[in-house]
């Protein structure tokens, strides 16, 4: 007999799990199916842990330039990197029992196993208890994805590393190739430069981060490059040959020149692949490179089964697949009857990003490229963070606030930050653009005296060419 529930949601990352809490806040029976961890890759493997190294990193940076805040540390300061590895996996040990509390306290039945789709709301679970047999008035897909291989070097966790090898690395690399400057690859980067690590990133488009603003990416190269990185673009790594010791990269550079060099290790970061395959899902979804594809609620092509986060369109980020859940689940619940609950369909060009390098960059919206490309007449401004007394005393005057609006109507069309702390400063736009605002509200804001966000308020005024403090 197989057990019965109102929504099984398959996969307990931060789409998975939030999905389940919210549908049994809804007060849907409601199960979740989870072959590894609770939490999914972020909690364990992604989000948090490389939060966790990154601090460590921020730390000794700081350590290692105490006299530049008038103090001494007697003593050599160095890393203790399984000390560093040990305090990140406890942090995401804390945030899966964390995810276990929860699942507990909203009364979420947890079945750890494999599960596999017999149908668009059944499914077959392998594990603890042997083989489950599991039915649903509706079924949530959050599988997830994985780091993708480069075809001629597969991850092996000794010489090449996917970032989760990055994460609890057997030893620290002297000499390191990151193959791709997205955000995974610029914040392994950043992390094992700021350890000591000699580091060379390579980007085969013509800049790094090229999601990002153009004046954001020319600015973290020039920093990362001051930092001691090797950064090249508009190159590519053509061939890699793993032996006991390291690798050999031939790397073609920007001139066409093709060069061999020799590396301690290398970490691939050059996208993902979804986690989509053998589930089930072959004759109930339709599929795009493995990506299932979903309405502006997560419906699938199939009744009842649906589907969220990294397994379905990008943008690829946990804030996003956690939205997705959401929505998800009151959609759900309003199609069961719920007619208090009103799902609002997500909107893309809202979504934050973020990067944990150091400087930080954090972005939303259009970059002015892109805005003018849209069609858009812009006015864009920019405000350095030497302008900003907050960042001075704080040793931290290295970076800029950019804005960039619809020059006809006001509209904030974009915002694109790199310096300290721009991941939490960046919702203020994030709100100001879901409340649909104009320069006039932001220039209206009285922004808090001294901070680093009066940087924010400044870049307003700069698009407008009524910057007080440049």
């Amino acid at each position: 007999m197989a057990d019965k529930y109102d929504v099984i949601v398959l996969g307990s990352g931060p789409g998975g799990y939030v999905a389940a809490i919210r549908c049994a806040q809804l007060g849907l029976k409601t199960a979740i199916v989870e072959r590894e961890l609770l939490g999914g890759i972020c909690l364990n493997w992604g989000c948090i842990p490389t939060k966790a190294l990154l601090r460590s990193a921020e730390i000794l940076h700081y350590a290692q330039h105490a006299s530049d805040y008038g103090l001494k540390i007697a003593g050599k300061i160095e890393a203790d990197l399984a000390a560093v590895v040990k305090r990140s996996r406890g942090v995401a040990k804390q945030l899966n029992q964390g995810v276990t509390h929860l699942m507990k306290k909203n009364k979420i039945t947890v079945h750890m196993g494999e599960g596999t789709l017999t149908g668009p709301t059944s499914l077959t679970v392998k594990g603890e208890k042997g083989e489950e047999k599991l039915t649903a008035k509706h079924v949530i897909v959050a599988t997830g994805a994985r780091a993708r291989d480069l075809p001629f070097a597969p991850a092996d966790g000794k010489r090449v590393w996917t970032y989760r090898h990055a994460m609890v690395p057997p030893e620290m690399p002297k000499k390191l190739l990151v193959i791709g400057s997205g955000a995974i690859g610029i914040e392994f980067a950043s992390f094992y430069n700021d350890m000591g690590c000699d580091v060379t990133v390579v980007e085969m488009l013509d800049r790094i981060v090229p999601v990002e603003d153009k004046d954001v990416s020319a600015f973290l190269e020039k920093s990362l490059t001051k930092q001691g990185m090797t950064i090249m673009t508009g190159a590519g790594v053509e061939d890699i040959k793993v032996s006991g010791s390291g690798v050999k990269a031939k790397i073609k550079a920007k001139d066409g020149k093709v060069s061999e060099t020799e590396f301690t290790h290398c970490i691939t970061a050059i996208g993902i692949v979804p986690n989509t395959e053998n589930i089930g899902l072959e004759k109930l979804a339709e599929m795009d490179r493995g990506f299932i594809q979903i309405d502006d609620y997560g419906r699938t092509k199939s009744k009842g089964l649906w589907a969220i986060g990294d397994c379905t369109p990008g943008p690829w980020l946990a804030h996003k697949a956690s939205h997705e859940g959401v929505t998800t689940a009151e959609a759900i619940a309003r199609e069961l009857g719920n007619k208090d609950v009103h799902p609002h369909p997500l909107d893309r060009s809202n979504i934050p990003g973020c990067t944990y390098c150091h400087p930080q960059i954090a972005s939303v919206g259009l970059t002015e490229a892109k805005a003018k490309e849209a069609g858009y007449s812009v006015k864009a401004g920019t405000f350095p963070f030497i302008g900003n007394g907050k960042a001075i005393a704080l040793g931290e005057a290295e970076g800029f606030v950019k804005t960039v609006f619809d020059a006809k109507t006001g509209e904030l069309l974009g915002a694109h930050m790199v310096g300290a702390e721009v991941t939490e400063m960046i919702q203020g736009f994030v709100v100001g653009k879901t409340l649909e605002t104009t320069e006039a509200e932001l220039m209206n804001t009285v922004f808090p005296h001294p901070t680093i966000s009066e940087s924010m308020h400044e870049s307003v005024l700069a698009s407008y060419g009524r910057a007080l403090h440049i």
